[in-house]
């Protein structure tokens, strides 16, 4: 039973993931997850009280499998600036992945304080990868530097979300540009 229970629940996260990357926020709805995995939609209710609770699972989740791309990525440079340049690149190459798509569809508003809290936290630990690389270069100020770099990052992936009229390889090579200009200055 207990297996059984787990293998729904993932099933649910998978359909989740697949609603937030397709339309947003607006396409996470009970129904829409019943539909998708065969449940009844009075059985959604059984795994989540709220679509509040999928998204925080989610990131739950999620955030870890990303952050440990971004880290992997960063451990094969060989430079304080290579680990800038991988923070960002690899930060920017997980925006066409669904996981990713699906915490970055989620609006912040929908979800409690203590929700809010973890995703703060998780992002707080994404940047606390990449103060190391900037104190190395130098920085009297690594944790600001970090806050502002992770600035960097959350527009380009902003713009590569929107469908700018750039193309996704143009905003990253801007980005990675601008952060590698703005940490060694």
């Amino acid at each position: 039973m207990a297996e059984h229970r787990s293998m729904q629940r993932a099933a649910l996260l998978d359909a989740a993931r697949s609603l937030l990357s397709e339309g947003g926020t607006e396409a996470l709805t009970f129904p829409a997850l019943a539909e998708r995995t065969g449940l009844a939609r009075s059985s959604v209710y059984e795994y989540f009280r709220s679509r509040a609770a999928v998204v925080e699972e989610l990131c739950e989740v999620d955030f870890p499998v990303w952050a440990a791309d971004v880290s992997a990525a960063m451990r094969r440079a060989d430079s304080a600036e290579g680990k800038v340049e991988a923070y960002v690149r690899q930060q920017l190459a997980l925006v066409g992945d669904r996981r990713h798509r699906a915490v970055v569809a989620i609006s912040a508003s929908e979800l409690d304080a203590g929700a809010r809290e973890k995703i703060r936290a998780a992002h707080g630990g994404l940047v606390a990868m990449i103060v190391e690389a900037l104190a190395e270069m130098g920085h009297a100020e690594p944790r600001l530097a970090a806050m502002l770099l992770q600035g960097v990052v959350d527009a380009a992936v902003r713009r590569i979300e929107l469908g700018a009229a750039e193309d996704p390889s143009v905003i990253t090579e801007a980005a990675v540009s601008m952060a590698l200009r703005g940490v060694r200055g």
